[in-house]
Order: structure tokens, then C-alpha cells, then sequence
């Protein structure tokens, strides 16, 4: 995966850019590459569905662990945590594809 050529767009978020292979509005299902830069994160949200998030680049923590590349997470429905960038490998962005079968509702 050429992780250089990916448009990425921005967020809200600082430090946080996604680009969106498949999005439905109806079932709120979305995959999606999420980039963070080293200590920046998502805010803290719960899922309203399971999610399955691969670690393609560098590492990440949340209340429930800490993930380095190469680990396959899954979030069951129900689940709260807020994942931030741990910045592992020499600094180096945080990577994930992530598959959110329900979405995710943003807590606070």
C-alpha cells in the first residue's frame, strides 16, 4: 500500500486525516484509512456497532490497550474508548483501517 499517494482529507481533529473507500448514510457502515500524527487522537466515542481496526502503520493506545502495526482490533458495540497516536517507529504516523459496521456516537 502506497500510504504517500492517499488523498487524504483533514478533520476537525489536529493531527487527524481519513480518506473514505465506502461510506452508506442508510447503515452507517464505513471503511475507512485513518491517519494520526504522533500524540494526536479521535475523540472519545462509543460504538454503536462492532468495528474491526487493522494497525497498517506505526501504534496506537486507548483505555482498553495499545496496538502496534500488524495487530487486527475489534470493538464490539457498546464499546467507549478514545485512541490517541503513541508516534512508535521513530515518530512516524499512526495508520489504521478501520470497518465500522454502525458507527460511532462522539461522547462529551
Amino acid at each position: 500500500m502506497q500510504l504517500d499517494t492517499i488523498p487524504w482529507r483533514p478533520t476537525r481533529y489536529p493531527g487527524v486525516a481519513v480518506h473514505f473507500y465506502s461510506s452508506d448514510e442508510r447503515s452507517k457502515r464505513v471503511l475507512a484509512l485513518i491517519r494520526m500524527a504522533p500524540g494526536s487522537g479521535y475523540p472519545a466515542h462509543r460504538h454503536t456497532g462492532p468495528e474491526e481496526v487493522l494497525v497498517v502503520r506505526g501504534g496506537y493506545e486507548d483505555e482498553l490497550g495499545h496496538y502496534r502495526r500488524g495487530e487486527l482490533v475489534r470493538y464490539e458495540a457498546g464499546t467507549e474508548h478514545a485512541p490517541r497516536a503513541t508516534g512508535e517507529s521513530g515518530g512516524e504516523p499512526c495508520v489504521l483501517l478501520a470497518l465500522a459496521h454502525e458507527g460511532v456516537k462522539l461522547l462529551g
